[in-house]
């Protein structure tokens, strides 16, 4: 049938309007038939929420009356949906690829590989633990530094790394050639006080970094001197909302250093550029990218500057947190994930680790993955073609006012602290961030926060990714650290003894009654157990009273897991479990936890020293198995 277009033609027009109670409703009767528990009965759907970082609720269904629409117009205050009008449409965003090298002859020929090949911008890890100064331009030997922003991180160094750069960039001015715009210096006192704990330095820097910016005000347009970068905090274990206020109050105390030092307002927040850390919560690092934007508005207006000058530029980097040691291949899943919520997110600049950014240098595949990222999702994906393509989502637009209103709060904090530089000489911001990532450790302990290769589905048998070891950055101030952290201390011990021994430390699987029974808990403790660099040894496929105590001895284990059907366990585990502490196992866990309290009895006293189910704490029972097994720390 053809339908006149004037017609129009309703899909829905046949079918009766749902409602919010229909919905409830339909929730409440699948939580009965699942046993679930429901937190608020009038509301259903609480059973069904997840709690973000910083207290967040995620709930599984949003609403207009929830989010809202889209609130303004990309490129005009508050700059939520964009700081340009045009966003990233006209050209995509600045993939800038990040160089750590030290030598000069090696950055060159990765410097110039990247550019040949679809970089649009360098970041240059330049002073102490990086290139050389005196190296810079060497390194950029060969570089169009008329096409090719550079930016800078030099540490307590910027001063001598900017006039370096300053002088490359005034000798091809000399020949008549103009600069790229958009290059960094990276002065970012506060961040390098953060990362060292220099703190006695950092008022001699700040000076510093302000005299820069005025100089590079009057005579280099399109020269940006400060980061405000998130990094630090970030990688110390800081929550999106706590990387926000830390920016926030970093950015103040910025402002305040250049006016003092005779800037304008609205010249001073031309000479910041913003770094933010995207991470495969997509939806998180769209949310906090539009938030910061925002936020930064509000404070630029509450400094009486013009609305134009609270546009925000913003340098999105792909979490260094979130990348794992084991199974590596996986990053470039995460960093993929990461640097599409940084496109759709309106970031400016993105940088995508390579996936081997965790084991020292990446070789140059790595970095030819990394760049390619961006490149397949700008030109074959055409992410950019659309601005502010989650803006009017009910739960975007509700994630960043909840982001805002958290990071305004966080802000506030640090400013009634008596601003960034004494919070963190003080110590604020490291127990703010230490608790939050005390917290997190929780949920990556108990698998809430799984990690694809590491904590979950982890390949014992996988050959190692080597490097060669990057120079080692400043540290001394806030820690770094990774996800992975925990797991990666407990495969250490199993390497250590693999090494040793020849042999991996075994755990016997005890598997009742036939596959259909017990295959689930089987997985279960076997993904638990290679967590932990443990061997999980099934054979025989079942055992039973009689014969349990032979293939626990022949195993080569010392500690033994019964895995099968509540109904099996009622039945024999018992039986089993007796044979198996007959036979010599040092420890008995039942994978599972039966409800009947009388029948939990009964296994503990017939040997089961364990029971072990989903939400257990995997971190503090494999190292307890490591333990128990003789295996070093």
């Amino acid at each position: 049938m053809t339908v006149p277009p004037e017609e129009g033609l309703s899909l829905a027009e046949d079918f009766p309007e749902a409602t919010y109670d229909q919905w409830q409703q339909l929730v409440s009767g699948v939580l009965r038939k699942t046993g679930a528990t429901v937190p608020d009965a009038s509301v259903p759907e609480s059973a069904l929420t997840t709690t973000l970082a910083d207290g967040i609720e995620v709930r599984p269904l949003y609403t207009r009356r929830d989010g809202g629409g889209a609130r303004g117009f990309p490129g005009f205050a508050p700059f939520t949906r964009g700081g340009r009008a045009e966003g990233n449409a006209a050209r995509g965003w600045d993939i800038r690829q990040r160089h750590t090298r030290a030598d000069a002859e090696g950055t060159r020929e990765a410097v110039l590989a990247d550019l040949e090949n679809g970089v649009t911008s360098l970041w240059l890890t330049v002073g102490t633990g990086g290139l050389p100064v005196a190296e810079l331009e060497r390194a950029l030997e060969g570089v169009y530094l008329d096409l090719a922003p550079v930016a800078l991180d030099a540490g307590a160094e910027f001063g001598p790394a900017a006039a370096e750069l300053l002088r490359l960039r005034e000798r091809l001015e000399k020949d008549g050639t103009e600069p790229a715009p958009d290059s960094l210096l990276g002065a970012d006192p506060l961040g390098h006080a953060a990362r060292t704990g220099t703190h006695e330095t950092a008022p001699g820097l700040r000076q510093e970094a302000a005299q820069l910016a005025a100089r590079c005000a009057n005579r280099h347009p399109g020269l940006r001197t400060y980061v405000v970068d998130t990094l630090p905090y970030h990688e110390a274990g800081g929550t999106p909302a706590r990387e926000l206020g830390c920016a926030l109050a970093t950015g103040v105390a910025y402002l305040r250093d250049m006016t003092e030092a005779g800037l304008s307002l609205e010249a001073a927040c031309g000479q910041l550029e913003f770094r933010y850390a995207a991470t495969a919560d997509q939806f998180a690092t769209i949310a906090a990218l539009r938030a910061a934007r925002r936020l930064w508005s509000r404070v630029v207006q509450a400094c009486g500057g013009p609305a134009h000058a609270g546009a925000q530029r913003q340098h999105a980097v792909t979490s260094p947190v979130m990348m794992t040691r084991r199974d590596p291949w996986v990053n470039m899943l995460r960093t993929t994930v990461a640097t599409l919520a940084a496109g759709v997110g309106g970031a400016d600049a993105v940088t995508v680790l390579p996936f081997d950014e965790a084991l020292g240098l990446p070789d140059a595949f790595a970095r030819r993955i990394a760049r390619n990222t961006s490149t397949i999702l700008l030109e074959e994906s055409h992410l950019a073609g659309v601005i502010d393509p989650a803006g009017g989502s009910w739960y975007v637009e509700a994630l960043t006012d909840e982001l805002a209103r958290t990071a305004w709060e966080h802000f506030q904090e640090i400013e009634g602290a008596g601003g960034m530089a004494e919070a963190l000489r003080d110590g604020l911001v490291a127990e703010r961030l230490r608790a939050g990532w005390a917290e997190r450790c929780g949920k990556l302990a108990r698998r809430s926060e799984p990690i694809t290769g590491v904590s979950e589905f982890p390949l014992l048998d996988e050959r190692p990714v080597e490097r060669e070891p990057a120079p080692v950055r400043p540290g001394g101030g806030l820690p770094r650290v990774r996800r992975d952290d925990a797991y990666e201390a407990l495969r250490a011990r199993s390497d250590a003894q693999l090494a040793a021994t020849g042999r991996r430390p075994k755990l016997f699987l005890a598997a009742l009654g036939p596959a259909a029974a017990h295959t689930a808990r089987v997985s279960f403790m076997a993904n638990l157990a290679r967590a932990g660099g443990i061997e999980p040894v099934h054979d025989p496929v079942t055992v039973d009273a009689s014969d349990a105590a032979d293939a626990f001895r022949r195993s080569g284990a010392s500690v033994a897991c019964l895995c099968s059907s509540d109904t099996l366990y009622a039945e024999q585990a018992a039986g089993v479990a007796a044979a198996l502490k007959a036979a010599g196992a040092a420890r008995v866990l039942l994978a599972g936890k039966p409800k009947d309290p009388e029948l939990r009895t009964e296994f503990t006293g017939a040997g089961v020293d364990e029971f072990v189910h989903a939400g257990v704490d995997a971190v503090a029972l494999l190292t307890s198995l490591l333990d128990r097994m003789g295996v070093d720390a």
